[in-house]
């Protein structure tokens, strides 16, 4: 099926990947003043009005601060050591709940399957270990994950191949 990526079971939406780029950004420039949107958008080839809704949600969950005016820009309110990727997943998706039943806080009985679920503790191990992996990266992690990666392209991705560049390569192993 060429073309058709498979449908996500989990995904994390634009809000939190940008968002997470945008904050690792911040990291990375964390102690040397304020860092502009435009900046941002520029090196993470993002779109800056984007990054303008999801800055308001970063701040609102105090994890920004912002400057208005000549100078202006978004500093991280905390030292990146001190933010972690599930704080900032949580400030732009919400809570982590791979099913309604699992959401973080207080338990609710909102299923007519609870309590007696027979798949119930799938899901409750699922959100664990998501907000555990996230809870467990901190902005300073990550900005240190980044640097010491310099073969990867500069949004920390590999760079793409084609299925043809691929067969090309291995045809070329096998008569050799």
């Amino acid at each position: 099926m060429l073309g058709i990526a498979p449908q996500a079971a989990f995904h994390v939406s634009t809000r939190g990947e940008y968002g997470m780029r945008l904050m690792v950004d911040l990291a990375r420039h964390f102690g040397e003043g304020t860092v502009s949107l435009h900046a941002v958008a520029t090196r993470e080839q993002l779109p800056e009005a984007y990054l303008e809704q999801l800055v308001a949600s970063l701040r609102k969950a105090g994890l920004v601060h912002g400057k208005r005016g000549a100078g202006g820009g978004y500093t991280l309110a905390r030292d990146p050591r001190e933010i972690t990727a599930g704080d900032i997943v949580r400030a732009l998706e919400g809570p982590i709940e791979p099913q309604i039943c699992t959401a973080e806080g207080e338990a609710i009985v909102n299923c007519v399957l609870q309590p007696g679920c027979a798949t119930h503790h799938v899901w409750l191990a699922v959100q664990k270990n998501i907000a555990t992996a996230l809870d467990g990266m901190t902005l300073a992690d990550l900005v240190k994950t980044h640097s010491s990666t310099k073969e990867l392209t500069p949004t920390g991705t590999q760079p793409l191949r084609s299925a043809a560049q691929d067969s090309r390569k291995e045809r070329s192993r096998v008569r050799a």
